[in-house]
């Protein structure tokens, strides 16, 4: 018979005829009481009580206990699997197991070794009702090996140095705990200088010559076989640099010596870990230790930080003079990034460890065991979680469950075994097996059909007593199969309980919440189910409180005088009350000064330290009071002043007009201390939600001493009351007597309803829950309610409790849907909630806004237009449109460089918006995507488009070398952002006389692909102001200003107005008046004119010489000359030697031929056209400045050929 599922807790209503209270529990939960008579009787299967860790590792000197300990009726018997099959403890002399138990006695002391019994231990127990089984038992013997022997090497070390002393211990089980210590067994001393690392070894950040000693010895102490492995001891020398060097001069190389550098002080490194960045995993529960540990001089400090968030303050802890971050009991709240910082006088540096939290499985709900009457249905629940997500999985009496014999009362779902319609037959012990990669957790659970009759537990004729209006519990507890009903009864002839004011509980205790005098009875409990019926009766008595009629006053003595304490206590007369007096919460003074009687304490001849507070206390069995006064002592004084302060709290209060949602309260006011009380503060307790917590309730004039309070249903109130003056608040009063409103359904429902998708399948609704005193009742529920906006569906709903979310799954993408949460309890539902819209999960968008079209404003500016995507294919909220783009490729250099993409958002719906900040003259590629809650959908078809040309920056330098008397020598370098084809240079120049006034402005225009320029006819001993700036289509660019000043006249008089750090030039030697420099000008002259002749002929025997292919070869394509006829590249003609070479054709100002450069081009090194040379094959006008050109015909130069062209075309 299915039972139904009752409240926990349920209010019993009055009437007419006998009241039976009825206790319906969860089948699911059902308990066998441990009582020793009850479990004689019953049959049941075994349960594991005892056995060894999952992982045993044992001293191999000693037997070997593996446990194994189970209860049952009838009792187990017990069986062993090592490593999977069946371990036959029969064949094995060394193996016994203990009587009546399945521990396990493998004796190795007088033979065998440890290492035969390894393995994978498992214990079996088993009756007629089935079958436990224990944990995988790993069973492996302890193990201490000997360090390795090697030979060290004395470490000499110049002072100041890091030094780590390595440490590598032998691998024991368990690993070995290390410490460093001396010949004397002495601990070597550590500091923030000086520490031994998590690995063991020992760290210095820097070494000291107090740190020379020859007895370095790391030890090695395995704890489980109590023994202790020493390292060879180690040398460390610590010496000076000179010291060093001397030492190691006759065993090393030069570049082994120690230099003086490192004893100098240096900001912080890292000893350990290495690098900026290091990972750590760590599994949920344990202690996670992070170490960093840095050299440096001075000693650096270690400071940790968790970037994003803060170290938990009660679990984090520093070792290792704070080179070691602990912190316990991790969950995954602590994965993140934490930052040790290593910082010394000289610099800081930080290393970053990525902690990552993983779980072994822990229990969400672990399986417990159900006890069920023939016919009745229940369920097993195994819910485990962990990091990754555990797999379950089920055994049946220690076997899979998929192999073992069918039982068609069971189904099994996932975690949850459901059994309905059990028989005798279906008794059973379940295995539930929760594993990850990090371990595993292994339940049994049994199921145990049992038809038994009511048994109550709970002794007969117990008495309980209880003072007046106070909760009274009386017990019965009780068991049965199926479940019993519980019915009480009041008065020995079965009276019924007429008065509303009882609760009952699942355990079938009886509560009467507040007892009174009328309380006082015999009640009877009666058990019963359909296989018979059990009663007992106890009995309830109730006394009156005690109570200090009289309490100890507040008192002011002079010293030397008498002061006397009243404390008169009112009790029930059955019970013997006990009065005690307590001096600052202590026991009086044994002096002879202190008297007790009856009702009072004397003190005589008060002195200074006889002040405080006095406490009279009052004790019986059941109950105990106590009333507090101050002793202020003080110096006798002919007329004392009164003595403001705060009010004394107020006292006796009590409840009357108890109604349903009111009642009223009334106190007596304290002595106001000669200051009179404006208002009372009333405040109330809800000690059933909210135990300790104080709330206001209302505020009343300082005249009043009556309240009518507004009260909730299901709160338990308690009341209390503080005075307020002028000087001060008083203390709160003693609470008043408890009073438990009446359960009503709620009248609010859950606010801040939102619903959500998390994926874009689901629908994840939550809201903010009623707290305790808001569910008005026991059983809070919540019913979720849910329906597609546009559908004409029913509203769907689930019933949930304790929780703030609910998920709908198998929602379709991003449809609007209906909400509403409406709360409910066990009495009634709370008003129809309000609906709310929301949406389920949104998906990536589908589709790329199409029609992507660009207009370039200007050069540095281009608006953007697209369509808008359909609505239905955004499938979210839309965000906005996202535009990536980037530099394709330059105009102007056409060089490849990475690309980087650039994004601009545009909130809403915006069909275009401006993209600024481009370069001009460039080629830019584009595309649009459209965005939603979840992310961005597919692009649109890349769009390119170029800016225009803008105005060039300033040339990158500009020099004024070689002044002379009327002459000048300008070198620049071009603009380092050309912004276009540079067209040419305009330079402007004007004098400075000696008063810093300017003179006129000229003006003259250089060819763009210049970088020297020689600037004639100046005037001598004159300074210049320059101002230089480049050209392109778009116009002039920013300029750059430089001055400098010509030579002076032979006197070598320099103007007076010279300063420091301007360019000034001597008088300069004429190198062409040099014997030598005129016999290599002859020979250059001559080897040019052999060149130029043979040149010629070849001219005159080919017709047409053509350059195109050599420009293709080396030429910068962007300025290869074109005729304006027919855009083909230029051509040497054959004409006379004096015709002018093509435009565009040039060399480096420097007489270079670079490779990028074009060998058949020319650049003019003389000034304007006359460019020619002398008899002796020197230039004329060698390094001067050029002068502004007439425009020539066509793409024609103005420019005489170069002998440099000349000797290009030859080659």
């Amino acid at each position: 018979m299915q039972l139904k599922i009752m409240p926990k807790k349920k209010r019993l209503s009055a009437g007419r005829v006998p009241l039976i209270l009825f206790l319906c529990q969860m089948i699911s939960a059902l308990e066998v009481p441990l009582d020793p008579k009850l479990l004689e009787d019953l049959v049941q299967p075994p349960t594991i009580t005892q056995q060894s860790p999952k992982d045993y590792i044992i001293d191999p000197r000693e037997n070997i206990v593996v446990q194994c300990e189970a209860k049952g009726k009838p009792p187990p018997s017990f069986s062993w699997t090592r490593n999977g099959t069946h371990f036959d403890i029969d064949k094995d002399p060394l193996v016994t197991m203990k009587t009546g138990s399945g521990t396990l006695i493998i004796n190795i002391m007088s033979e065998g070794k440890a290492e035969t019994y390894e393995g994978i231990y498992q214990c079996t127990a088993r009756n007629e009702r089935g079958a436990a089984i224990s944990n995988n038992i790993v069973i492996r013997p302890s193990r201490s090996p000997l360090w390795t022997k090697e030979k060290l090497e004395p470490m000499i070390l110049q002072n100041g140095q890091p030094l780590v002393l390595p440490c590598r211990p032998p691998i024991g089980l368990p690993p070995a705990i290390i410490f460093w210590m001396d010949n004397s067994f002495q601990r070597l001393p550590q500091s923030e200088r000086v520490s031994q690392g998590l690995n063991g070894d020992l760290y210095f950040s820097n070494v000291l010559p107090e740190d020379t000693r020859e007895d370095y010895i790391c030890y090695a102490r395995f704890n489980h076989t109590q023994t202790i492995q020493q390292k060879q001891p180690i040398s460390v020398k610590v010496i000076s640099v000179d010291e060093l060097n001397d030492t190691l001069a006759a065993n090393l190389s030069d570049t082994e010596f120690y230099s003086a550098k490192s004893s100098r002080e240096r900001p912080p490194t890292f000893l350990t870990p290495e690098g900026n960045a290091s990972r750590k995993e760590e599994l949920r529960g344990n202690v996670l230790s992070l170490e960093c540990i840095a050299e440096g001089l001075p000693t650096p400090i270690i400071y940790w930080i968790k970037e994003d968030g803060i170290l938990p303050v009660n679990r984090t802890f520093y070792r290792n003079f704070k080179k070691t971050l602990q912190i316990t009991h991790v969950s995954e709240a602590d994965s993140g990034n934490y930052q040790c910082i290593a910082k010394n006088p000289l610099g800081a540096i930080h290393h970053t460890i990525s902690v990552t939290v993983k779980a072994a499985p822990y229990w969400i709900v672990a399986p417990q065991n159900l006890v069920l009457s023939p016919g009745e249905d229940g369920s097993l629940i195994c819910r485990a979680n962990g990091n990754p997500k555990p797999r379950i999985s089920w055994l049946t009496n220690g076997v899979p469950i998929e192999i073992a014999p069918d039982d068609p009362s069971r189904k099994i779902d996932g975690d949850t075994i459901i059994f309905s319609n059990v028989q005798e037959r279906s008794s059973a012990v379940y295995q539930c097996n929760a594993s990850n990669e990090y371990g595993y957790l292994l339940a049994n659970a049994f199921v145990n059909v049992l038809a038994e009759p009511p048994r109550i537990l709970t002794s007969a004729n117990t008495l309980y007593q209880v003072i007046a209006n106070r909760p009274a519990l009386l017990d019965c507890a009780f068991f049965g199969s199926p479940l019993p009903t519980i019915e009480w009864f009041k008065g020995a002839k079965g009276r019924a309980l007429h008065e509303d004011i009882y609760i009952l509980h699942e355990n079938g205790t009886l509560e009467i919440p507040v007892a009174q005098k009328d309380s006082t009875g015999t009640y009877t409990c009666v058990a019963r189910n359909k296989l018979g019926m059990a009663k007992n009766e106890v009995h309830l008595e109730i006394k009156d409180p005690t109570r200090i009629i009289k309490q100890p006053e507040y008192a002011i003595v002079q010293r030397g005088s008498t002061v006397s304490f009243e404390c008169k206590v009112k009790h029930d007369h059955t019970l013997i009350p006990t009065v005690m007096w307590l001096k600052d919460n202590g026991e009086l003074p044994s002096d002879e000064r202190f008297t007790v009687d009856k009702d009072h304490l004397v003190v005589t001849d008060v002195d200074d330290r006889d002040g405080g507070t006095y406490t009279c206390v009052a004790n019986t069995t059941l109950d105990k009071v106590s009333a507090s006064a101050v002793l202020s002592v003080v110096a006798p004084t002919p007329t004392p002043a009164p003595i403001y302060d705060v009010p004394n709290p107020p006292i006796d209060l009590e409840l009357t007009n108890q109604l349903d949602k009111s009642v009223q309260l009334t106190w007596t006011p304290g002595d106001d201390n000669n200051s009179p009380i404006t208002k009372f503060i009333i405040e109330y307790e809800d000690t059933m939600h909210e135990a300790g917590l104080w709330h206001h309730q209302a505020e009343v004039s300082g005249t009043q001493t009556t309240a009518q309070l507004k009260l909730s249903p299901y709160v338990n109130y308690s009341f209390r009351v503080t005075a307020v003056n002028n000087i001060g608040q008083s203390l709160p009063s003693e609470a008043s007597e408890q009073y438990f409103t009446k359960a009503a359904e709620p009248d609010k429902n859950p606010t801040e309803v939102e619903g959500l998708g998390s994926e874009p399948d689901n629908l994840v609704i939550t809201w903010k829950p009623l707290n305790g005193f808001e569910s008005n009742g026991p059983g809070l529920q919540y019913k979720v309610s849910w329906r597609q906006k546009d559908g004409d569906d029913e509203w769907t709903s689930v019933l949930v409790a304790n929780v703030s979310k609910y998920i709908v799954s198998g929602t379709p993408t991003f449809v609007p849907y209906l909400i509403k949460v409406q709360a409910l309890n066990d009495v009634g539902f709370a008003p129809e909630p309000a609906e709310v819209m929301g949406h389920s999960g949104e998906d990536l968008p589908m589709v790329a806004p199409g029609n992507v079209h660009v207009n370039v404003v200007n050069s540095t500016l281009a608006e953007v237009h697209w369509d808008p995507v359909p609505l239905k294919s955004i499938r979210g909220h839309l965000q906005g449109y996202r535009i990536y783009y980037w530099k394709a490729q330059s105009s102007s250099r056409r060089d490849k460089r990475h690309i980087e993409k650039k994004i601009l958002t545009f909130q809403g719906s915006k069909t275009h918006g401006m993209l600024p900040g481009l370069e001009p003259f460039s080629h830019y590629a584009l595309n649009v995507r459209v965005v939603n809650g979840k992310g961005e959908g597919p692009a649109s078809p890349d769009r390119v488009f170029h800016t225009p040309e803008g105005v060039p920056s300033a040339p990158s330098s500009l020099k004024i070398i070689n002044p002379s008397l009327d002459s000048l020598t300008l070198e620049w370098d071009p603009p380092s952002h050309p912004n276009g084809i540079l067209t040419e240079y305009t330079l402007k120049y004007q004098p400075i006389n000696s008063t810093h006034e300017l003179g006129p402005l000229l003006d003259l225009k250089i060819p763009a692909n210049k970088t020297r320029w020689i600037l004639k006819n100046l005037n001598f001993s004159t300074r210049y102001k320059f101002y230089f700036y480049a050209h392109t289509s778009a116009g002039p660019g920013s300029h750059i200003t430089e001055e400098a000043i010509t030579t002076m006249d032979a006197a070598g008089i320099l103007p007076p107005d010279v300063g420091a750090g301007k360019a000034m030039a001597s008088r300069q030697v004429d190198i062409a008046t040099q014997g030598w420099f005129i016999g290599l000008m002859c020979a250059v002259a001559l080897l040019i004119l052999i060149l130029l002749i043979v040149c010629f002929i070849r001219r005159n025997k080919g017709g047409k010489y053509p350059v195109k292919e050599k420009e293709d070869a080396h030429a910068d394509p962007e300025i290869q000359p074109m005729k304006e006829d027919d855009g083909t590249f230029g051509e040497y003609s054959d004409a006379e030697d004096h015709k002018p070479l093509k435009k565009g054709s040039r060399t480096p100002s420097d007489r270079t031929v670079k490779k990028e450069d074009s060998d058949d081009s020319l650049v003019d090194y003389g000034e304007g056209v006359n460019g020619q040379f002398n008899e002796d094959g020197s230039f004329i006008g060698q390094y001067s400045g050029k002068k502004e050109k007439e425009p020539a015909e066509g793409n024609e130069s103005s420019e005489a050929p170069s002998p440099v062209n000349a000797m290009n075309s030859f080659v």
